[in-house]
């Protein structure tokens, strides 16, 4: 399948990018590539002609939150390309998902201040076009070898970086022992095989940590008088407990019961330090209604990954805690990566 050449416009990308499948581990055996899954946007570069468009993975335009990738890309050469990466941005010693975030602003101001004070950067993995050649339908050994070639040809540039592979299952493993602030996980590519648009034809490991955590509030389900979602804290040094997240997977044959076990502890603030429901760009009228509870309710529950000293993704609820005090509860239980810092250094070397 021939990846298409015309320059798309900034609505919609011509194709999406390969995806991948969640695995509960990395797979064994020869014929295996490994690379870091960065914590960012993943992104499909365009550039024909000069002129330069940025896609999210869901086909939709980043062309203009990221003026100064794109005036990067546009002077890192003259070939025509099609490049397949990932956007982040690095803050003091990590990557800042929520500086990524802040980029899908409407003011064009905005941005700009932004791309002066937070410039992103692009980590490439793929290489799909380059000038009059279709690389798509190569293996990804053929692909990597051009793209190496192809990134040693351009003016160099802080803002475009390459990203690290190993076919050492071994050290790959070692690399999702360190996911955390700067790594989302581990993907895995079939060396011998063609890049698929669209389609779920890698395989992405990440690993799974669990926390205990007070149930500081709740929210009724949508159109119902039961829970449907419990809103997750953990108590700071100074003693706050901050909201950090939420769990929803509450078996309907236990929503009742729970439901009047919630209700009959409402009160009290709930959340003493952050608090859920704050006022975003993203936030809806549901967002903030909320029940506030006694901290007296322990759970257990499931995660990937931590941003900003909250949970990324929805959790998965393990078991309650009775035996757990919530005053036990606190952000230090929370693992992250301790030098995020030296581990981007150390791979983008």
């Amino acid at each position: 399948m021939a990846i298409p050449v015309e320059l798309p416009s900034d609505a919609t990308a011509p194709f999406l990018p390969m995806e991948a499948k969640l695995a509960p581990e990395l797979p064994h055996g020869p014929g295996w590539q490994f690379e870091p899954k960065w914590d960012g946007f993943r992104c499909l570069a365009v550039r024909r002609e000069g002129r330069v468009a940025l896609f999210a993975k869901s086909g939709k335009g980043l062309t203009r939150f990221f003026p100064e990738m794109v005036e990067a890309l546009a002077a890192a050469g003259t070939e025509d390309f099609i490049l397949d990466g990932e956007l982040v941005i690095p803050v003091g010693e990590s990557l800042d998902f929520d500086a990524l975030q802040m980029r899908l602003h409407p003011a064009e101001s905005r941005i700009r201040k932004l791309a002066r004070e937070t410039p992103a950067r692009y980590i490439v993995f793929d290489l799909l076009r380059r000038g009059d050649s279709e690389l798509s339908e190569q293996p990804l050994s053929a692909r990597r070898d051009a793209l190496e070639a192809f990134v040693a040809s351009l003016h160099a540039s802080p803002a475009l970086r390459l990203s690290p592979f190993t076919r050492d299952r071994a050290e790959a493993q070692r690399w999702l022992g360190k996911t955390g602030a700067a790594l989302d996980g581990v993907v895995a590519k079939r060396v011998d095989d063609r890049y698929h648009p669209g389609e779920r034809a890698m395989i992405k490991v990440k690993p799974i940590r669990t926390a205990d955590c007070v149930v500081g509030g709740f929210r009724y389900g949508t159109g119902s008088r039961q829970v449907g979602s419990l809103l997750l804290g953990l108590y700071d040094a100074e003693g706050r407990l901050n909201h950090v997240g939420f769990t929803s997977g509450i078996a309907a044959a236990k929503r009742q019961e729970l439901t009047q076990r919630l209700e009959s502890i409402r009160g009290g603030p709930g959340f003493t330090g952050n608090a859920p429901g704050g006022p975003s760009r993203w936030s809806t009228e549901r967002s903030t209604e909320w029940v506030p509870l006694e901290p007296r309710l322990v759970v257990e529950v499931a995660y990937d990954q931590v941003t900003a000293n909250r949970f990324r993704h929805g959790t998965r609820l393990v078991r309650w805690r009775p035996d757990k005090a919530p005053s036990q509860c606190t952000f230090d239980q929370l693992q992250r990566e301790a030098r995020p810092s030296r581990l981007i250094r150390e791979l983008l070397a």
